[in-house]
């Protein structure tokens, strides 16, 4: 028999999310238990957690996570850092310094303020700092903004999910929402800066799945400043969600419907006013819809989304008990941290599940 010369291995990946709407402070240890019942999902070659409340002392600044391939161009960031924000404090992200990965990059973290004097009426405080992580990831070769919001923090790297979670010493963090990821990768290549979640400012995005409109996704985006540097097509998503909520000002049951609409012939049956209304997004935003097979879970400081494509063609599941909202690939991963919950359900194709936080952190 003759073997193929290449052949290609198809997962499923893994996605969780865990949120309290109360903003009770959960353990890092609780999420790493439930993502690592689906340790079959990936290969270990991607795995990343996103985690809100994490930095309450420091929550009025913008926490950078960055990685660098050395230590040369780690000055060179942190020069332009300092010329462009007020730099409140910098040290190492804590690791298990004994764990061994692949490739490992410097992990440092930056807590930053924006000069007041670099905004003006048409840039923003939020206009500002994207601009600055546009810059670094594209300009300094080796260096890579992976989180850039307030009060919250990415965590990811080449590993399973659960390695990755004691290489950054998570049990040791408490938040009251947490994602996470354990990538398969498919399409694209696995390390540090592509595994997930993928984030800018407060937004962050985990992602089962292939955003096979990743090329016009990529090119509509770019025309508004953005850079697609991460190799990946999640990262698009991320980006997508910035321009049309913060930017465009668009409500965010809009810019879901934006990302997966009803098919032409669902809107050409419903009422006038509906029918147009969704039309006119479907113009507007037609380079932002995605095509493929995806369930993805969606994060800010104030919630937590999940969402899949139209047709469902990747798994996800919810589940609420008492303050708590679950999401996750697997019905097996929610059970295993909450074995009890009042309701369980599949969603269906393209309908969003909203959970918001119910007070403010």
């Amino acid at each position: 028999m003759i073997e193929p010369l290449y052949s290609k291995d198809i997962s499923g990946c893994a996605i969780f999310g865990i949120i309290n709407t109360k903003g009770k402070p959960i353990k890092g240890d609780v999420i790493t238990e439930a993502i690592s019942v689906m340790h079959e999902r990936s290969n270990g070659l991607g795995g990343g957690f996103a985690a809100y409340g994490i930095y309450p002392e420091y929550k009025e600044y913008y926490a950078f996570h960055i990685m660098f391939l050395d230590e040369g161009i780690k000055e060179s960031v942190e020069a332009y850092l300092q010329e462009k924000m007020v730099l409140v404090k910098s040290e190492d992200i804590p690791i298990r310094k004994k764990m061994s990965f692949l490739n490992t990059p410097i992990l440092w973290r930056y807590f930053l303020e924006v000069p007041q004097s670099k905004l003006t009426p048409k840039i923003t405080e939020e206009d500002y700092v994207v601009s600055i992580v546009m810059n670094i990831n594209k300009r300094f070769k080796g260096a890579f903004v992976f989180s850039s919001g307030k009060n919250m923090g990415v965590f990811k790297g080449v590993g399973y999910p659960e390695d990755i979670s004691r290489f950054y010493r998570l049990e040791e963090y408490e938040g009251y929402l947490w994602t996470a990821h354990g990538r398969f990768p498919t399409n694209t290549p696995g390390w540090w800066g592509g595994a997930h979640p993928f984030a800018l400012l407060d937004w962050s995005v985990v992602h089962n799945g292939e955003i096979s409109s990743y090329g016009i996704n990529k090119r509509y985006v770019e025309t508004f400043g953005y850079e697609c540097s991460l190799l990946t097509d999640t990262e698009v998503i991320v980006y997508l969600l910035d321009l049309m909520i913060r930017r465009h000002r668009l409500p965010i049951d809009i810019a879901l419907n934006a990302l997966a609409p009803p098919f032409w012939s669902e809107i050409d049956s419903m009422e006038k006013n509906m029918r147009e209304a969704l039309t006119a997004l479907r113009i507007v935003y037609g380079s932002a819809l995605l095509n493929g097979p995806f369930s993805i879970i969606i994060a800010n400081s104030e919630s937590m989304i999940g969402l899949t494509d139209r047709i469902m063609l990747r798994p996800f599941v919810a589940a609420k008990k008492d303050d708590f909202v679950y999401m996750a690939s697997e019905e097996a991963a929610i059970r295993e941290i909450c074995l009890e919950p009042d309701a369980v359900w599949s969603p269906k194709g393209g309908e969003p599940v909203v959970a918001r936080l119910e007070v403010q952190i």
